[in-house]
């Protein structure tokens, strides 16, 4: 599998070989689907929580006696049914989301959904970028010549301060190092562009025969 490969100036250079054993992988729906609820699930954070009778302050004593005043005996104002009291069944903040998944699983899931990329001819190569000072407006020229559409996910093999720093304040722009590619991204950018020393990376990390 082949994708076009760019330098720098935005020229089209020649294409970028891709391994078919990281990006021609059979397309799987549901893979795709529990890789990506079980990332989105890993990063919630329980934030709403609400307290119990035991934990509502107050209540020492009964709001008022027990008989000859015509209403319902109350033991206590910290029961749920009481203004300002404990809530039954109520959110807690110490609730886990935590969802498992085995490796090969979202190993394959992860280059599945790469694979339709290359398949729908979302991703692009790039030969590399380098630059003596962080300049967004060379980098907002550069993008202006690819075939990228909406947003752009742009994966690199290694840390790279200018890339890094140029793309920041743009919008619609990722950078990520290869090493770190995930299911939402991919799902989230219409288009990835591939550093070409990226390829390598990914089938060191993800490749299915690596253990």
């Amino acid at each position: 599998m082949k994708v076009d490969l760019y330098s720098q100036t935005g020229e089209k250079s020649g294409s970028l070989e891709l391994p078919k054993e990281c990006f021609e992988v059979e397309y799987n729906e549901d893979l795709i689907h529990q890789a990506l609820v079980r990332q989105l699930a890993n990063g919630r954070v329980a934030i709403a929580h609400t307290k119990t009778k035991a934990e509502v302050s107050g209540g020492g004593r009964k709001p008022f006696r027990q008989k000859g005043t015509g209403r319902a005996r109350q033991g206590s104002i910290r029961s749920p049914h009481m203004k300002g009291g404990g809530v039954v069944f109520g959110p807690r903040n110490e609730r886990n989301f935590t969802k498992d998944m085995p490796r090969k699983q979202r190993r394959k899931a992860l280059l599945s959904a790469l694979s339709l990329k290359v398949k729908n001819k979302e991703v692009i190569g790039l030969e590399g970028y380098s630059a003596k000072a962080p300049k967004t407006k060379e980098f907002v020229s550069l993008m202006s010549k690819l075939p990228i559409t909406r947003n752009v996910l742009i994966v690199m093999p290694e840390k790279n301060a200018m890339l890094q720093k140029s793309a920041a304040n743009l919008p619609n722009t990722k950078t990520i190092l290869a090493s770190y590619l995930n299911i939402h991204d991919l799902q989230k950018y219409s288009s990835i562009l591939i550093l070409k020393d990226s390829v390598k990376v990914i089938q060191d990390t993800f490749s299915p025969t690596k253990k």
